[in-house]
């Protein structure tokens, strides 16, 4: 079994906008149904579980019947971080998931996943037990001496861009959790699964990424996806 959990339980406020970015619609459409459709029309991808912001669920499950969203079996909802939901997603897949299990894990505000990201993040963590996304880093990146000084930098060549979707056997990514849980490791606000794993001296492997696999974070990033968008049609 390969089930999709996808992460929607963000305020964005870095938006500046009244509702969760994930529900912003462009084009008449919700972010989080292009996110969804990816997921829905890839045919390795047997369930999507979504976890959304608290009291948005009925909203979600109204989108779902109206796009004709089959694969998504589960609607839960979210933590307080990103870190607190997925751990819901877990502690929910914990009764009907097998240890094989591959649970692919994706932020709901990244709705361009190519297939072939998709498709290579499952292969790799059905070969390594886990996988993450990434891409060369092509910029250059300095060492702060001061504020305004610096005179030490990181060589390029040693560094990957990490994203999502990134995939996990089940049983490596649910005693994973219970053990950052119990010893309060990799759990803060800014961590995701992948740094958790870093975290708890796991091995990770890179899978293939996309340049057009943006997180919409702030207005210029939703400009960007609709010249995404009007390139692809």
């Amino acid at each position: 079994m390969i089930t999709a959990v996808i992460i929607a339980g963000g305020s964005g406020k870095r938006m500046g906008q009244n509702i969760p970015k994930q529900f912003i619609t462009i084009n008449d459409k919700p972010i989080i149904i292009y996110t969804l459709e990816s997921f829905e029309n890839h045919p390795l991808i047997d369930e999507v579980l979504v976890v959304v912001k608290q009291g948005w669920e009925e909203t979600l499950l109204s989108y779902l019947e109206k796009y004709q969203l089959s694969k998504v079996n589960h609607v839960i909802a979210g933590g307080d971080t990103g870190q607190q939901s997925i751990n819901h997603a877990v502690q929910f897949l914990k009764p009907i998931s097998n240890p094989d299990d591959i649970i692919v894990i994706h932020d709901g505000i990244r709705p361009l996943v190519d297939d072939f990201v998709l498709s290579d993040v499952i292969v790799k963590a059905q070969t390594y037990g886990n996988a993450v996304s990434s891409l060369p880093y092509n910029e250059q990146i300095f060492i702060k001496d001061t504020d305004d000084t610096t005179s030490k930098y990181i060589d390029r060549n040693t560094l990957r861009r990490v994203m999502t979707p990134q995939a996990y056997h089940f049983e490596q990514l649910s005693n994973s959790y219970d053990e950052a849980i119990a010893k309060n490791i990799g759990m803060s606000d800014s961590s995701y699964t992948n740094t958790m794993m870093a975290d708890l001296g796991h091995t990770l492997n890179f899978a293939a990424g996309s340049e057009k696999n943006i997180k919409l974070t702030t207005p210029d990033d939703l400009e960007l996806f609709k010249a995404f968008l009007k390139m692809k049609e």
